[in-house]
Order: C-alpha cells, then sequence, then structure tokens
C-alpha cells in the first residue's frame, strides 16, 4: 500500500488530500474546508468526519498534522487553537467520532518531513529548520535527517512579545507591512534564529512560500534560506508519510 489519507489541521483552514507515500504526490485534490469558529475538539473532529467523507476514503487509518506540540497522541500546547485541546487526546477523539485510527504529529514536523524526503531537505546533512510561515510560525528542525520534535520557535520569547507576532504571515496581514517591511522582520527573526542555531538551511513554508520572491530580496544572502518544494501541501504530505511509517512499524 502506498496511498494514505492525510488531513492537516490549520488555525483558519483544514486541508486533505490522498496521497501516494512513495512518490511524495497528492492523488486526489486538495479538499480545505473552513476550521470552525471556536476551534473547540468536537467541532474540529466533524469537520474532519466531513472531510474524510467528502474525500471519498473508505480506509480505516489517516495521518494528521496538528498546530501543538503533540507527545503519545496528547495535544500539550493550544497557541493557535481553542484552549480546551489542551490534554486531548487526538487519536481517541477522532476514533471516537469516525472510526478511524489517527497517527498524528506536530504540523511544522509533518511538513518537514516532506521536504526532508522529497523536497528541498532532501539529501542534506546539518541542522536543516523547516519554518511554517502562517497564522503562527511552526518550526522543525532535523539533525543529519533526524527529527527532533515538537520544537516551537514561534512561541520563542522574541523583542518584547514572541517570535510568531513579528514574522507569521498572520503579523504581515495584520500590521498591513508591505512585503519589503515584512521581509525586514522576517530577515531579522532569521538572523535571531542563526545566532541561536547555526543551520546549514532553512526552509520556508506555508502558504507564502509561494510569494517568496516578493520578499527574498530583504533576506540576509548570507543565510541559506529557500522557499519549500512543496508549499503549502508539505503539510499533509508529511502527515501521510508519518502515518505510513507507524502502521509499517506496528
Amino acid at each position: 500500500m502506498s496511498q494514505y489519507l492525510a488531513i492537516d489541521v490549520g488555525a483558519t483552514g483544514i486541508k486533505g488530500a490522498i496521497i501516494d507515500v512513495e512518490k511524495g504526490q497528492l492523488q486526489t485534490e486538495r479538499i480545505k474546508l473552513a476550521t470552525p469558529k471556536p476551534a473547540t475538539p468536537d467541532k474540529i473532529a466533524d469537520t474532519i468526519d466531513e472531510l474524510v467523507k467528502q474525500i471519498g476514503f473508505e480506509g480505516t487509518e489517516i495521518g494528521i498534522g496538528f498546530p501543538a506540540i503533540i507527545k503519545n497522541g496528547l495535544c500539550l500546547t493550544a497557541s493557535n487553537i481553542d484552549d480546551s485541546w489542551i490534554n486531548i487526546n487526538i487519536p481517541k477523539l477522532i476514533k471516537n467520532r469516525s472510526g478511524l485510527t489517527v497517527h498524528v504529529l506536530n504540523d511544522a514536523d509533518a511538513a518537514g518531513i516532506a521536504e526532508m524526503t522529497y523536497g528541498k531537505g532532501k539529501g542534506k546533512k546539518g541542522t536543516v529548520i523547516m519554518l511554517t510561515l502562517g497564522s503562527g510560525i511552526g518550526s522543525a528542525f532535523f539533525k543529519d535527517g533526524a527529527l527532533l520534535p515538537n520544537i516551537e520557535l514561534g512561541r520563542m520569547y522574541y523583542r518584547e512579545s514572541v517570535a510568531e507576532h513579528y514574522a507569521s504571515n498572520s503579523a504581515r496581514k495584520t500590521k498591513d507591512l508591505s512585503w519589503e517591511v515584512y521581509g525586514k522582520e522576517l530577515n531579522e527573526f532569521l538572523e535571531y534564529t542563526d545566532r541561536i542555531f547555526s543551520p546549514d538551511l532553512i526552509i520556508i513554508g506555508g502558504g507564502i512560500s509561494k510569494k517568496f520572491a516578493k520578499y527574498s530580496e530583504y533576506i540576509n544572502p548570507k543565510l541559506n534560506v529557500t522557499p519549500a518544494e512543496f508549499q503549502n501541501n508539505a503539510g499533509i504530505i508529511g502527515a501521510a508519510m508519518f502515518a505510513a511509517q507507524k502502521i509499517k512499524n506496528g
């Protein structure tokens, strides 16, 4: 079996598709439903159930990328979702609602897995950081290809608040920043990240990666920064790959 259903839960949208994990390619059209407000466990579980039905998936196991620190299926943070998610067992919730077996991981970690396997990080040694710039800032760390899960750079103390209040795509929109101003804001955060972690490569993901050309000229050329190969599809591709590996390993 090489095709798996994966879902990427975001602060504004929940996306899903069936993925060929041996090729890193979508096998169905990506379907996106609006994230319910408030984004409570029951409402998101209902939306995931509806998404699975619309895609027409008839299997029993799926992968989910989720915007939180995830340990053993438990949601431990809620910076860009409803606080009621904290300490929720996500696989148990979805199993009770839809009957599906869920393999869940942090959404940025999922995107990073896709990029490290088939995208810009393929074959890259050393330290690679994947940043997903959206409602917040997700981050995935890899050392010589191995994932170090649940590192949340977006919640790192930065200036007078946290990093995602300055360099996320939602910060750009909220403050109505020009691409030049935003590019400089992002560059300052990237230089800060570089001073602490000295990465060999930084991959920019999320929907804003499609517009990399609009702000790339304001990023320090000494930093090795590149847009994601899979752009906003990296999360669902990586979630499918994660599920496939978990199923293989039993």
